[in-house]
């Protein structure tokens, strides 16, 4: 696929971030903002429903939108119903679930501090407070409504400071752990700073790499974490010691070092194979050039960490990188708007849109075999939700490729057979 606009799924009212689905809910979160800048432009995250519509196209429709004040999220995770979103220097933690009336009236006659929305029915009422650096505080607002359906209700948990950088601190990764025990967060300052989930309390605070952290991942029973910074490493960390540093370049040789950084990291399962683990990195170029390089996917396995396979994956740098949770493709975002979709097996592209957003893809996030107990991919591969700079949710799906039924084939397979018989017969009278 080429160059071609892609119709909108859902359009913000300021530019986004992050994107998470929620399994067990179905939710689509969504969030960004302007930041604290006087331009009027707001910060929230907003509460999508995600339906299918047909087998192939998909709608979405918000459902809730949580204020976030003068800060904007720029990274979030999402696990059993908890959001950790970065807010600046800090990491936000808040709790979501979907309230009946009847369940809403009893947590605001508790005095519960959160914010409910259905549709356009709300009315803001307060705001909360905010902690201490390690400390934690209740955040949020209360907002009311008069309608008789679910509403989803927003409370919040804990803030905890995850970036110290003196200058100008920000959080730039979060990620639960796989079993939700943990949750680690990366920032400018350079340091992992890993805690103990839901309590919050700081198990590890460590020096990863020298400037900033840009993105991180923790493999399947908390065995080993991967970090990648701007200090052209990638490291394997076994707890806060240092375990081994990845060199994509073995695969490569005659790349000149340093003239290549790691952008990305992500563990992945491998689809029949349950004991099975991959590493996937994405390196871009350092400087960028008239004639630009490309940038480069990396393959590696998840228990030695030894390189698989290397492939380019085109000019454009990369921006951010998303694995299914199957394990069978991987996503990316480009700097320039474009949205790619890989196979896992081999690193060759299956999908492409040049430019499907107007400016930089900030997160991607692929849609789950099912949503809710039922089937959310329809009559497609995969689907991958994509938002960017420019305000814009899109939904890129790969139809199931087409192919015929077994009765069908054998019934063409007899029909060949019947015409070369009687074509026989009839070039050679008395074959048969």
């Amino acid at each position: 696929m080429g160059k071609r606009r892609m119709p909108d799924l859902y359009r913000a009212p300021f530019p986004l971030y992050s994107i998470k689905v929620d399994p067990k809910t179905g939710l689509v979160i969504t969030a960004g903002g302007g930041g604290a800048s006087k331009t009027g432009i707001k910060n929230a995250v907003h509460f999508l429903d995600l339906q299918l519509v047909g087998e192939h196209q998909y709608s979405a429709s918000l459902l809730h939108s949580h204020d976030t004040d003068t800060r904007a999220t720029m990274n979030m995770a999402v696990g059993d119903g908890v959001i950790a979103a970065g807010q600046d220097g800090t990491c936000c933690v808040m709790r979501f679930k979907h309230c009946t009336q009847k369940e809403g009236g009893k947590a605001e006659a508790k005095g519960v501090r959160n914010s409910v929305q259905q549709g356009d029915a709300r009315r803001r009422a307060g705001k909360g407070d905010k902690g201490g650096q390690d400390g934690v505080a209740a955040s949020g607002d209360v907002s009311d409504m008069k309608d008789e359906t679910a509403r989803i209700s927003v409370i919040g948990m804990a803030e905890v400071q995850s970036d110290l950088n003196p200058q100008d601190p920000l959080q730039k990764v979060v990620r639960f752990s796989p079993d939700l025990s943990l949750l680690l967060t990366g920032g400018t300052d350079g340091h992992i700073r890993v805690w103990e989930f839901p309590s919050m309390k700081k198990k590890f605070d460590f020096k990863a790499h020298e400037g900033e952290i840009e993105d991180l991942d923790m493999s399947p029973g908390n065995k080993h974490l991967v970090t990648v910074g701007r200090d052209f490493a990638c490291s394997v960390w076994s707890g806060s010691q240092l375990a081994m540093g990845l060199q994509w370049l073995e695969t490569m040789p005659q790349i000149p070092e340093r003239t290549y950084r790691y952008m990305a990291c992500r563990f992945g399962k491998v689809e029949d194979q349950k004991d099975t683990l991959r590493l996937y990195t994405v390196q871009i170029p350092h400087k960028r050039d008239r004639k630009p390089p490309p940038c480069h996917l990396t393959k590696w396995d998840g228990k030695s960490f030894l390189p698989m396979l290397t492939a380019p994956c085109g000019t454009e740098v990369i921006s951010t990188l998303a694995v299914s949770d199957s394990g069978t493709f991987l996503g990316l975002g480009t700097v320039t708007g474009s949205v790619a979709i890989y196979i896992t097996f081999s690193l060759q592209k299956l999908y492409y849109v040049q430019e499907s957003h107007g400016i930089v893809v900030t997160d991607l996030a692929f849609l789950p075999h099912s949503l809710k107990g039922k089937n959310i991919k329809g009559n497609n591969e995969t689907a991958m939700l994509s938002v960017a700079v420019d305000s814009r949710c899109q939904v890129h799906a790969v139809p199931n490729r087409r192919s015929f039924p077994i009765w069908l084939v054998l019934f063409f397979c007899g029909l060949m057979v019947v015409g070369v018989l009687l074509l026989l017969q009839h070039l050679f009278p008395g074959f048969i």
